[in-house]
């Protein structure tokens, strides 16, 4: 698990720690706890050292929030979730609760906090801008998550690479013609990760058409 989450020295997860619990497992414990939990309790686990520790607490957080119905509670939610960003520190923290959360909560209000992140120069605040998107996609909605791609599509780490490539596959689910335009303006100049990402469900010969720069 340290290999898999870069946690060895000059990696992006470096001096994370692993007890080797799988994630079903800790789904379980996530969604049998989460209604008793206090935020409080939450905290402490988020600052715990151990990856797993902190995974879990983050599915508790994401069970909580999808069952609030008042915003002002939700609102709790995401405030505490942005007071623990330093502790959202690899790909899979980030991927398990930014959209659910964040995305959710700021689906049909203003975004600026996206833009502000996506420019922060820190790598999960980055990923986290742009996986936050996931869920505007999922309601149909390409122009935000479209705009963080383009601001960040030429970022120096392939884990941004993979998101921005990631969420330009997703939209082309729901709307090919969108993700072809993005793509056909900006394929030239995008690292070769998020152009393969984006265009991995796209028919073959067209695929070997962006690969080889004649679209």
């Amino acid at each position: 698990m340290p290999k898999f989450f870069k946690a060895f020295q000059g990696g992006y997860g470096e001096g994370d720690q692993f007890l080797g619990v799988i994630v079903p497992d800790q789904r379980k414990i996530a969604k049998a706890c989460y209604k008793e939990i206090s935020l409080d309790e939450i905290s402490d686990l988020l600052k715990n050292p151990f990856h797993e520790v902190r995974l879990t607490a983050l599915m508790m957080l994401v069970y909580r929030f999808e069952k609030l119905k008042s915003e002002e509670e939700q609102k709790k939610i995401v405030d505490f979730y942005l007071d623990h960003l330093q502790f959202i520190n690899n790909w899979d923290l980030v991927d398990s609760s930014c959209f659910q959360i964040l995305g959710a909560f700021y689906h049909e209000k203003d975004k600026s906090l996206f833009s502000e992140l996506a420019a922060s120069g820190h790598l999960w605040r980055q990923r986290i801008a742009m996986i936050s998107s996931y869920f505007w996609i999922k309601k149909g909605k390409f122009v935000d998550a479209l705009a963080l791609a383009e601001k960040l599509k030429n970022h120096q780490h392939d884990l941004i690479h993979k998101a921005v490539g990631w969420m330009l596959r997703e939209i082309g689910k729901r709307d090919f013609d969108t993700e072809f335009d993005f793509l056909k303006k900006h394929y030239q100049s995008m690292p070769r990760t998020a152009l393969r990402y984006a265009i991995e469900k796209f028919p073959e010969e067209l695929r070997q058409d962006f690969l080889k720069g004649d679209i």
